[in-house]
């Protein structure tokens, strides 16, 4: 398959165009959250939708509305989501608390005179997303695929 059928691909694009997107409404709507503007949110992990969850429901509900969902592919797909997106609410999740804590102990130990200050580095806390934020991507993902299987509606 030439890479020129990425382009053609409606799975491929309904999964782009889903996890973009997803991405680069995380800083609008922590605008809207805060009220403050964070470039940053449009890069980094965490944040709502999650972009991991829209990609991966992109990507199988894609292949279940054009490859059929009794494909083995789409087993595969809906297993492979189910794992990334138990891991980015529940492992990454608990790594972020864990950064949060570890960051509090050296910040004390800091105040203390414990370690020199060259030694102090923060570890990244939002890493994870909360169920808010996966169910949020799983819906986005969804939208996006129906729009994609509407706009190509190859072999209907």
């Amino acid at each position: 398959m030439p890479f020129s059928a990425i382009f053609t691909s409606p799975v491929a694009i309904a999964s782009f165009i889903a996890w973009i997107l997803a991405q680069l409404l995380k800083a609008p709507i922590e605008l809207i959250r805060t009220k403050e503007w964070n470039w940053a949110r449009m890069l980094g992990p965490g944040g709502m939708p999650s972009s991991h969850s829209s990609l991966m429901t992109a990507v199988t509900a894609s292949i279940g509305y054009y490859h059929g969902f009794d494909n083995p592919l789409f087993i595969l797909a809906l297993s492979i989501s189910g794992i990334v997106i138990y891991d980015a609410t529940g492992v990454r999740r608990q790594a972020g608390y864990h950064a949060q804590r570890i960051n509090m102990i050296i910040k004390e130990a800091f105040e203390r005179k414990v370690w020199p200050e060259q030694e102090l580095k923060e570890l990244r806390e939002v890493i994870g997303h909360s169920p808010g934020e996966a169910l949020g991507g799983i819906i986005f993902g969804l939208a996006v695929s129906i729009i994609v299987w509407i706009i190509m509606p190859l072999g209907r």
